[in-house]
């Protein structure tokens, strides 16, 4: 089984290829260039090192959300394109479970947190258990003070990660009772391989979906929506 995965949820685009158990290619860039300038080009990329071609791939796993609305639109409508074209299924994995199977087997409890402005944040809780990853809290969108209450009653020791953690960590340090630690470098943001991996695991278990049917899940409206909104209210 061969999946292609794709990230587009916050600043990191990656994409990655997954073959039966093995990392065939994954190809992640942190960096202000927007995705539409580098998913496709980094995807031409992989494929030409390792020699992938496209028709052999059984399906494509995308981060389906929450995070960035315009990064996972463009994620959202590269994988379509390309299911339709190749005539083969996707596979919604949501943003925050991938970034927790990122520390697939810690005893510890996963925290993922994706700074979603407005002194709140993209989180869910996670742990595993008979290696399979068990969710403890949905993947919501809360203020940074509701999550840490919520921590301090769960009272696990927690592993943070996400690019969260330097816009909180000082609440987050001043405020949290548990144990707790933050993901080094290699852990600390989206990994195409992880989509892909658990992408996997999914196509196994028949969690696919047709290309066009493929949504995002944003968790709340965009900036212009809520905007507009506020207008429409005050008339």
């Amino acid at each position: 089984m061969r999946i292609l995965g794709i990230e587009t949820s916050s600043l990191v685009a990656g994409v990655a290829v997954v073959t039966d158990d093995v990392v065939t290619a994954e190809y992640n860039i942190n960096h202000k260039k927007t995705h539409s300038q580098t998913l496709l080009p980094m995807l031409d990329e992989i494929t030409k090192m390792a020699e992938i071609q496209l028709d052999t791939i059984d399906a494509i796993a995308v981060s389906g959300g929450p995070g960035s609305f315009t990064g996972l639109r463009i994620g959202s409508a590269t994988a379509k394109g390309l299911g339709l074209a190749l005539d083969i299924p996707l596979i919604h994995i949501p943003t925050l479970e991938a970034m927790a199977y990122n520390f697939w087997g810690t005893e510890k409890y996963v925290c993922p947190i994706m700074d979603a402005r407005r002194n709140q944040v993209y989180t869910g809780v996670y742990h595993f258990e008979d290696e399979n990853i068990i969710c403890d809290m949905e993947q919501t969108a809360i203020a940074i003070e509701e999550l840490v209450d919520k921590l301090n009653e769960m009272n696990n020791n927690i592993i943070f990660v996400g690019d969260g953690i330097p816009a909180f960590k000082e609440y987050i340090d001043e405020n949290l009772k548990c144990g707790y630690s933050y993901a080094p470098a290699h852990q600390s943001r989206q990994r195409a391989a992880s989509v892909a991996s658990l992408g996997k695991i999914y196509c196994e278990k028949e969690m696919i979906e047709k290309a066009e049917e493929h949504l995002p899940e944003y968790l709340r409206l965009s900036q212009a929506e809520r905007e507009r909104k506020e207008r429409e209210n005050g008339n």
